[in-house]
């Protein structure tokens, strides 16, 4: 994982105000990274960064709506090694039409080694650790010996 992070970023509907309070107070520390969101998100976070922080030039990759195609353009990054960290506010008290996707998400993260953190908390505890502004040498799970078995 190299010292500039691809940090994906996704609110559920009634926690987006959550993220963009969350993104606001660690604006400085996410400047220097790679912030990839799905697409209501991402603007919104846009949005915050040019009214707020017009100094720090920060541009955000916005991929589709969650519910539109955007988890699986999430999926795909976090599939291919292309993400880091997942930062992915879920809103457990509201139903989601789009359910299996986002359970997909955390599965994939979850081989993947990929970071998560699904609660403001957890996103303070990633965001302060040390290991944020440093390269770090994360440890793969040997997928080859899954793909290759036979049953």
């Amino acid at each position: 994982m190299n010292k500039i992070k691809n940090i994906g970023l996704i609110a559920h509907d009634g926690c987006k105000k959550d993220m963009a309070e969350w993104v606001t107070f660690n604006a400085k520390r996410l400047s220097g990274h790679n912030l990839i969101c799905t697409g209501t998100t991402g603007r919104m976070l846009q949005e915050v960064f040019d009214a707020q922080f017009p100094d720090l030039n920060v541009r955000v990759t916005c991929l589709k709506s969650g519910p539109l195609g955007g988890d699986q353009q999430m999926g795909a990054l976090i599939a291919s090694d292309n993400l880091d960290i997942l930062i992915f506010f879920t809103d457990p008290m509201t139903m989601q039409p789009h359910d299996v996707d986002i359970k997909a998400l955390i599965r994939l993260s979850t081989i993947a080694n990929v970071v998560v953190a699904c609660t403001r908390s957890t996103a303070d505890f990633v965001i302060s650790s040390k290991l944020f502004e440093e390269e770090y040498s994360e440890i793969r799970l040997d997928r080859e010996s899954y793909i290759t078995r036979t049953i």
